[in-house]
């Protein structure tokens, strides 16, 4: 299905809209000088590991432990690959990135 150039416009206009708010209402909700509450305080300590964990148990819901010829190998080495990089570096992305490399050369090549 095709877009006309009106819903493709809409389509933009919504997007920018949607962009721009998420960048600037943080700043119009939590003005400069006005304390943070607690509970957003909290919110942003543990939904950062929450989203990681979300993502490993995302990763590995399909792996076939016990069925398949690599038992699960190239997923628990990236898993291990991207937690010391983390440990090490304290870098999210790059831990993401690192382990996701591992994981792809041990696929495409090792198993």
């Amino acid at each position: 299905m095709k877009m006309t150039m009106m819903q493709a416009i809409i389509t933009v206009a919504v997007v920018v809209l949607a962009t721009v708010l998420t960048r600037f209402l943080p700043y119009l909700i939590f003005p400069e000088g006005k304390p943070i509450p607690k509970t957003i305080q909290y919110l942003g300590q543990v939904l950062g590991p929450a989203v990681f964990s979300l993502l490993v148990i995302y990763c590995l819901r399909h792996v076939e432990w016990l069925t398949s010829s690599s038992h699960g190998m190239p997923e628990i080495i990236g898993v291990v690959v991207t937690a010391l990089v983390y440990k090490l570096k304290r870098q999210m992305i790059l831990s993401m990135a690192l382990g996701t490399a591992v994981y792809m050369v041990l696929v495409q090549f090792v198993f």
